[in-house]
């Protein structure tokens, strides 16, 4: 099943979730109906964000972005998976792995930069509302979405280099069911000290540094609703700010245990378990945590179904 030693590797070949044909068709469909969910989901708060008026804030500003690059983080792999699936070899190029890689790291790092934007803006409308529509501006909005994306695109450029500038020679077989750089770093006919090393720095500066801001938002949140007299308006904010910090916990928690511990030469089956949570799970959950289950959401919803 490998390659030649002295021949560099022109394909990859996946171990996938299970061996079992009776597993795979079962996981099949349990990865159909969470990329269905997932596609459904993203899109539709794209298009009521689009086409409410009322939804035009900050905060339905960035969380259309959110949408948009969960739609592409989670295409960027599920369907791949559901295909493999059904085969019985589960291959792919190097060019294919190496763009899948890409992808994957930029919509994902964006996913990180985005929500902790998106902490920032909760933090100024309960804790400064006087002086919110000053600070968030359109023009703000449009510069701190943009800065996820391109903080998105710098990360997966040096992850992707370190990465992929390594020499794959010999064993192309990835215990795995995408192609990430932790999988990848497993096969490689080099030592990856270096790139570990970049990876960890990249890591602190799209993981551990957003949420950090995201805690020191929260905490500021949090001891200013406190001190709150109204017990509804407590309520409110307490139910917007938890269903942000569970995307945050279920998104980078799974994330920062991929990236941001030492590499083993090993990839076993809770490392894929956590892979599934981050890249298929996450996605799916956002718009039904984040969106759905909101007032104005429902009600964007309730308006575009009945004209």
């Amino acid at each position: 099943m490998g390659e030649d030693n002295r021949t560099s590797v022109t394909e990859f070949i996946f171990l996938g979730l299970s061996q079992d044909p009776q597993t795979q068709v079962l996981l099949f469909f349990l990865f159909l109906f969470i990329y269905l969910l997932t596609v459904l989901g993203n899109l539709l708060i794209i298009v009521l964000i689009h086409s409410d008026p009322r939804l035009h804030t900050p905060m339905y500003f960035f969380l259309r972005n959110l949408s948009f690059a969960d739609l592409c983080f989670s295409t960027t792999t599920v369907p791949q998976v559901l295909v493999h699936f059904l085969v019985k070899r589960k291959t792919i190029s190097f060019a294919g792995c190496s763009i899948q890689l890409v992808m994957l790291l930029l919509v994902g790092c964006t996913d990180c930069a985005l929500l902790a934007v998106m902490s920032y803006d909760r933090y100024v409308a309960v804790c400064k509302p006087l002086h919110y529509s000053t600070i968030m501006t359109h023009w703000v909005c449009v510069q701190l979405a943009a800065g996820s994306w391109a903080s998105g695109a710098f990360v997966s450029l040096v992850d992707a280099t370190f990465t992929l500038r390594l020499p794959y020679r010999g064993n192309n077989v990835i215990n795995h069911f995408f192609c990430e750089p932790p999988a990848l770093l497993k096969l490689a006919s080099a030592d990856t000290y270096s790139t570990e090393m970049a990876i960890f720095a990249m890591g602190v500066v799209i993981l551990l540094a957003p949420v950090s801001l995201i805690l020191i938002s929260y905490w500021n949140i949090v001891s200013t609703v406190i001190q709150m007299q109204s017990g509804e308006g407590r309520l409110k904010v307490f139910s917007t700010c938890g269903s942000h910090l569970i995307v945050v916990g279920l998104f980078y928690g799974s994330a920062i245990f991929a990236y941001m511990r030492p590499n083993s030469k090993i990839m076993n089956e809770r490392d894929k378990m956590i892979s599934v949570f981050y890249s298929a799970v996450t996605p799916m959950l956002n718009p039904i945590i984040y969106s759905l289950r909101n007032k104005d959401v429902k009600g964007a919803l309730r308006r575009i179904t009945s004209r």
